[in-house]
This record gives C-alpha cells, sequence and structure tokens, in this order.
C-alpha cells in the first residue's frame, strides 16, 4: 500500500501568502521624537537670541552692533530651523506635472 505523499511544512508555509514585513530602518522616526528634537532646536536658538539681546546692552559698540544683528536675524533661523523637519523623501525624485494639452475654441462668427 503507497502512501499518499504529504506537503512538508515549509512547502505549505510558503504557500501562503505573507504580509510585507517592513524593517526598522525603513520607518521615519516618530512624530513625538521629531516634534521633541524641533522643539529643542528652537528653545536653542532663542537662547542664543537672548545671550545676544543681553550682549547687545551690555556690550561695547562694536560688538554691541554685531550681537544686534544675531538678536534680529536669529528668530528666521530659528522659525526655519524648527519647521526643517517631517519633510517627505521620494525616491521618485522630482516629478514633473504637466498641462494637458487643450485645444482652444475657435475664433466667433
Amino acid at each position: 500500500m503507497a502512501r499518499a505523499p504529504t506537503a512538508t511544512y515549509r512547502e505549505v508555509v510558503t504557500a501562503v501568502p505573507q504580509p510585507e514585513v517592513h524593517r526598522i530602518t525603513d520607518a521615519a522616526t516618530p512624530l513625538s521624537e521629531d516634534q521633541a528634537a524641533r522643539t529643542r532646536r528652537y528653545l536653542w536658538a532663542m537662547g542664543i537670541r537672548t545671550a545676544c539681546v543681553l550682549g547687545a546692552v551690555l556690550a561695547p559698540s562694536p560688538w554691541r552692533w554685531v550681537l544686534a544683528v544675531g538678536a534680529i536675524g536669529l528668530p528666521y533661523l530659528a522659525v526655519v530651523m524648527a519647521n526643517a523637519g517631517r519633510e517627505r523623501s521620494d525616491d521618485e525624485g522630482i516629478r514633473l506635472v504637466l498641462r494637458p494639452n487643450r485645444r482652444s475654441l475657435g475664433r466667433g462668427r
């Protein structure tokens, strides 16, 4: 009496479609960590700005102007640095979107 061929465990497991598994290196940083890092960068820049304001008040004339420029320019840089996060990185690169080629209406009578 011959035995009917049976499938091995590996054959059964590989025959069932498996869900796609993502590696942890493919995952983006969590939103909470990203926001915390941007908040730290912003607070450091504002701390330096505060030091520039105090230095501009207390420093002699040539340094006063350098520190004043720092105190005026740092808020802009701090906001730009704080907002520079969570950019989506596409593997496709730049995609051009062209308008469809539409025919114009003819001249009226």
